[in-house]
């Protein structure tokens, strides 16, 4: 490769913004505690991220093709550098959710400028080995997340999961300025501002509305509201792709079944395989009494499992079709999902390691594939499009799998325990009530409330699995690899 320096740059940003996905799902016990925050408070410490980014990513993927992408993408750094402060200096849970949104946003605008600032650096064989490494990193920054998350929680504290991104992003930003160059896209692009508002309505109307189910029940005013709204949101979403001549998201694709079953996949890959690691992380480390990188190292089959297998993947079944890589991996991780339904009051983690296994096996087969897929399952002018539209999927799955699996988690529990009993628990607040409740009654409560999720979360990946193996139904070189054009399309627009 000619010059390491853009991919550096690149790679290192990338890495931040992926690694505060889950950076911070070890520390959530702690934050609880430090802020008095409730469990829809922890959730919306999760999603106000996942929802920015999934709800930003197209629109700001075309804002940056006209205003210049490394512009935009340093815009972002700093954005995100400021969010972090802010989330590290937060003095309650609103303040830390908001933060949170706002490092979401700065976020967005790193993720969708990342692979066409590659694309404007590198060509053919370097093209290929650019992006093979940038794909290594995003797959590191999910492994090392929770386990340095946990060391900064237990050290400094988990203020610190945030401080520490200050000096990352000035190294990123000077690497950016010195090593990339500028570029744009063509110049008859236009930004879809009404598409981008719509959209982040039903995505946000609809996660809002699953969190508050879980708190006021499903038929309460603030939930129906919530529903009501994303629905119009969505509604007029669809009026405005209709019309507008520059579209987030090209409606007609919606007609091909191979792009909707992709869709599909990765929408429920993310929500399936990693909604429920914030609730694993609250239950080893408030009932099991684990310590913040114990915790995190729990999660190391699952990571360790997907980054083995996502290797071989590329290396070995080139020319497979994605159909099977992809139904196959949520088959797989469905199952997993399954095995890890089997918790009791004496449960302690191993009993969740086959599942993890079998969920990061499915994950590994899904991962580097499902980006591909969607490019080969659309014409190579709407490549771009395509390849925006498989990582919101993914980001906004992520977001409303943990929104869901929460609310599932405390309907459950409320078999055992009251209404507030059971929010107090979820959220992290065992020792408020180990004075009320005797330890096998709060711990038979959580196994149970962790099961009922584990058990939806299977149901989803196996159907998600199904539709995929029997939507996505193109020939195997046109699925198994993208043609160069396609390539150049996603490189060049993100």
């Amino acid at each position: 490769m000619r010059t390491s320096g853009p991919l550096t740059a690149v790679c290192l940003s990338t890495f931040m913004l992926l690694l505060d996905v889950t950076i911070v799902v070890v520390a959530l016990p702690d934050v609880a505690r430090s802020l008095d925050a409730s469990l829809s408070d922890l959730q919306w410490v999760v999603d106000g991220y996942a929802l920015a980014l999934a709800a930003l990513l197209l629109g700001i993927g075309a804002a940056a093709d006209i205003l210049g992408r490394r512009r935009v993408h340093v815009v972002g750094v700093a954005v995100f550098a400021v969010a972090s402060l802010m989330c590290g200096l937060a003095s309650g849970p609103g303040a830390l959710v908001a933060a949170r949104a706002l490092q979401g946003v700065g976020g967005a605008a790193m993720y969708a400028t990342t692979l066409p600032l590659l694309g404007s650096v590198y060509r053919g064989r370097q093209r290929s080995a650019a992006l093979g490494v940038w794909g290594a990193v995003s797959g590191s920054a999910a492994a090392v997340g929770p386990v340095l998350g946990g060391a900064l929680t237990e050290g400094p504290g988990w203020r610190w999961i945030f401080f520490v991104n200050l000096p990352v992003s000035v190294a990123a930003v000077v690497l950016m300025l010195r090593a990339v160059p500028e570029s744009r896209g063509p110049g008859s692009l236009r930004i879809d501002w009404a598409g981008t508002v719509t959209f982040a309505g039903f995505a946000g109307g609809t996660t809002y509305g699953v969190v508050r189910a879980g708190v006021d029940g499903w038929s309460s005013p603030t939930t129906l509201s919530s529903f009501g709204l994303a629905t119009l949101a969505l509604m007029l979403f669809v009026m405005v792709e209709c019309r507008v001549e520059h579209p987030l998201l090209d409606l007609s694709l919606l007609r091909k079944p191979a792009f909707v079953g992709v869709m599909t996949g990765a929408l429920a890959f993310s929500g399936v395989a990693f909604g429920m690691t914030p609730y694993f992380s609250i239950w080893t480390q408030t009932l099991l009494g684990m310590s913040p990188v114990h915790g995190g190292l729990t999660l190391l089959p699952l990571t360790f499992a997907s980054m083995t297998v996502a290797i071989l993947v590329g290396r070995l079944l080139h020319g497979v079709p994605a159909r099977l890589t992809i139904g196959g991996g949520m088959l797989l991780i469905g199952s997993g999902a399954f095995c890890e339904a089997v918790l009791d009051a004496g449960s302690d983690w191993t009993a969740l390691v086959p599942g993890f296994v079998l969920v990061g096996v499915g994950s590994g087969f899904v991962s580097p594939t499902v980006a591909g897929a969607a490019l080969a399952s659309v014409p190579p002018e709407r490549a771009g499009m395509a390849g925006g539209a498989v990582n919101t999927f993914r980001q906004l799955g992520y977001a409303l799998g943990v929104a869901t699996f929460g609310t599932v988690l405390t309907s459950h529990m409320q078999a055992t325990l009251s209404h507030d009993s059971a929010h107090t628990l979820a959220g992290g607040g065992s020792a408020a009530l180990r004075g009320v409740f005797p330890e096998h009654t709060l711990r038979t409560a959580f196994a149970s409330g962790l099961n009922a999720a584990l058990v939806v979360a299977g149901l989803a990946g196996m159907l998600a699995g199904v539709l995929v193996l029997v939507l996505v139904r193109q020939p195997r070189s046109a699925v198994a690899q993208p043609g160069p054009e396609m390539m150049k399309e996603t490189a060049t627009r993100g």
